[in-house]
């Protein structure tokens, strides 16, 4: 069971034990700024499905879902797989970033040795590529955002949200839910990086697995790339601010949420 603080969610509740499924979590639970909470069993975040097991479908089946939301692009669900079919669910890729963008980057991170990462992750470039990508995402993927936010209010719930590792791409897309929804932004965050708990982390998949591909230092050169870090949702957030100076106008401008959607949003997630 893990253990949630009284001030993010109202209850801690048992998590599945998913054999091929990463970082799965009901985001329920989290309080709004007006004191509601959304509401349990209706927004659920992951990595991706394509490995799951038969039992981890069962599970998955028996969530009522009626959309997976995958936010991968076509290389990722290419080294992947295809999610695994959940009967009577819809499946809708929504792409959140570009298949050319990086491909020869995340190539290198599969297969580079260590002097070619310490040129291409060392020194801040890592995490530096990082928060540029949330920043993009903010800027960039408004449209999809708002198809998402569209769909949740009218009737793809309860949803499943997921990109490769369900950090960054479904994690922003999560956040942005939320904030639509009145939750905090502390609470946001909170929700974000239980994605480094141990049995949630993506694997890191290297070319090789000798003890060279995989040592200390490469693992240090890599993690800002497979972890979720404070900063990076901050720079979502700092953007977010400084492009429509605040969460109201980035939900109705950038967004275009109107009232009334705004209000289906919160009748079908809140409690």
């Amino acid at each position: 069971m893990t253990q949630q603080s009284p001030s993010t969610r109202s209850e801690s509740m048992p998590e599945p034990e998913l054999t091929g499924v990463r970082n799965f979590r009901d985001v329920g639970g989290l309080p709004t700024a007006d004191g509601r909470r959304v509401r349990a069993g209706q927004l659920f975040r992951s990595g991706h499905l394509a490995h799951a097991t038969e039992a981890d479908s069962g599970f998955l089946s028996g969530l009522g879902l009626h959309t997976v939301f995958d936010f991968r692009n076509s290389a990722d669900r290419a080294l992947d797989g295809l999610d695994v079919e959940l009967p009577g669910v819809r499946n809708v890729n929504i792409p959140l970033s570009d298949p050319a963008d990086g491909a020869g980057f995340w190539k290198m991170v599969r297969e580079g040795d260590l002097p070619q990462l310490r040129s291409l992750l060392g020194d801040g470039k890592a995490e530096l590529r990082m928060t540029t990508s949330y920043r993009e995402m903010v800027t960039g993927r408004t449209a999809e955002h708002s198809r998402v936010l569209r769909a949740l209010a009218e009737e793809s719930v309860p949803a499943l949200m997921h990109c490769a590792a369900g950090k960054d791409r479904a994690g922003l897309s999560v956040a942005v839910t939320l904030l639509a929804l009145g939750v905090d932004r502390e609470a946001i965050e909170a929700d974000y990086l239980e994605s480094n708990a141990l049995h949630r982390r993506y694997r890191i998949r290297r070319a090789s697995d000798s003890p060279d591909a995989l040592s200390p230092e490469v693992m240090e050169l890599l993690s800002p790339l497979f972890e979720a870090r404070a900063t990076y949702l901050a720079a979502a957030f700092e953007t977010i601010d400084a492009t429509w100076g605040g969460t109201e106008r980035y939900l109705t401008e950038g967004l275009r949420l109107t009232p009334g959607l705004r209000e289906q949003l919160h009748g079908r997630l809140l409690e």
